[in-house]
């Protein structure tokens, strides 16, 4: 099992940052994972944002997020994290963090992920 907790949502104005953080923990957490960000609208269905492998640092993210939002890992802390830039009304969702079982690619789809983290609320206002 791995456990993902995410924190660092809230409320900031258009062209604002936030840093999403998301701590991993769990006996079958490894560096052959990749952790991830989803986020879901109100309305929407889910959608991947950006994610990266643990052990290379591969990453991968949706064109709408390119040159604002980027992720990073903190391998002593078991953390990885969004640094989210330029902020837009439309970024407002749930962001997930999200972990799937991976070595050398970066997976995309939400069913390529096996757990997940409760959720964190950010809040984009114009």
């Amino acid at each position: 099992q791995v456990q993902l907790v995410e924190s660092g949502g809230g409320l900031v104005q258009a062209g604002g940052s936030l840093r999403l953080s998301c701590a991993a923990s769990g006996r079958t957490f490894s560096s052959d994972y990749a952790l991830g960000w989803f986020r879901q609208a109100s309305g929407k269905e889910r959608e991947f944002v950006i994610a990266i492998t643990w052990n290379a640092g591969l990453t991968s993210y949706t064109d709408s997020v390119k040159g604002r939002f980027t992720i990073s890992r903190d391998k002593a802390k078991n953390t990885v994290y969004l640094q989210m830039n330029s902020l837009k009304p439309d970024d407002t969702a749930v962001y997930y963090c999200a972990a799937a079982p991976t070595q050398n690619w970066v997976p995309t789809i939400g069913n390529e992920y096996r757990y997940w983290g409760q959720g964190t609320q950010v809040t984009v206002s114009s």
